[in-house]
C-alpha cells in the first residue's frame, strides 16, 4: 500500500532519479518531471499529495511553480529545494504557502522527514500545531541579541551577513543561532521560519 503521492519536479535528471529510488524504496509513489510546465500540463497531478520541487530551473522556477500550485492543485503539499544561497528565496515561499523547505546537500532522512510531514499536513494527521501563545512564550526567552539574530535567519540571510550587520562575529552568530534553535524548540531553518510566522515574524 502506497504512503502517499510525490511529485518530483526538477531540470537534473540525476537528482529527479536519486528522489525516485528513495522515495519509492520506502514505500511512496512517486512521478518526476523535467519541467514546471511540464508539471502542470500533466493530467492527474491535482490529488492530494507531496510536490517536491527545485527553486532554481529554466522557464518557470520553483517559486513560480509553488505559487500556481497553491492556486490550482490545494491538495498538494510543497517542499522547496533549494542551495544555500537561496535561503532567502526559500522564505518566501513557505511566507506564500509551502510548507517546507530543505537545503541541498540534504541527507536521505532529511528528504524523507520532509516528506512525511507535507503529507501529514494534506491529510491533517499532524499534531496539533503549536499555538500563538507557546511560541510567544518562546520568544520570551530570547535575549535581545538572539532575537536580532532570529530577525536574520527568518530574512534568510547567511551567518556572515548576520555577524556583519550586528557587528559581531560569524562565530558568536552560530552560538546565538544554536540557542535560538534550542529555544525556540526548532529542529531546522524551515521550522523556524514557520514558527515566526505563526507569531507573524517576517512577514
Amino acid at each position: 500500500m502506497s504512503r502517499g503521492k510525490v511529485y518530483i519536479v526538477d531540470d537534473d535528471e540525476a537528482v529527479r532519479d536519486s528522489l525516485e529510488a528513495l522515495l519509492s524504496a520506502h514505500g511512496y509513489e512517486t512521478s518526476s518531471f523535467s519541467s514546471a510546465d511540464t508539471f502542470l500540463r500533466t493530467p492527474g497531478t491535482s490529488g492530494e499529495g507531496c510536490l517536491l520541487t527545485d527553486i532554481r530551473m529554466p522557464d518557470m522556477d520553483g517559486l513560480e511553480l509553488q505559487e500556481r500550485t497553491t492556486r490550482s492543485r490545494p491538495g498538494l503539499a510543497v517542499i522547496i529545494i533549494t542551495g544555500h544561497g537561496d535561503v532567502p528565496l526559500a522564505v518566501r515561499a513557505m511566507k506564500a504557502g509551502a510548507v517546507d523547505f530543505v537545503e541541498k546537500p540534504f541527507t536521505e532522512e532529511i528528504i524523507l522527514r520532509a516528506v512525511e510531514g507535507a503529507l501529514a499536513f494534506v491529510a491533517n494527521r499532524r499534531s496539533k500545531p503549536v499555538d500563538h501563545e507557546t511560541v510567544l512564550r518562546r520568544l520570551e526567552q530570547l535575549t535581545p541579541r538572539e532575537r536580532e539574530v532570529l530577525s536574520g535567519l527568518i530574512a534568510g540571510l547567511p551567518n556572515k551577513t548576520i555577524a556583519y550587520d550586528l557587528g559581531i562575529s560569524p562565530r558568536t552568530v552560530e552560538i546565538h543561532r544554536a540557542r535560538v534553535m534550542d529555544k525556540m524548540q526548532a529542529r531546522s531553518l524551515s521550522e523556524l521560519v514557520r514558527l515566526a510566522l505563526t507569531v507573524g515574524l517576517g512577514r
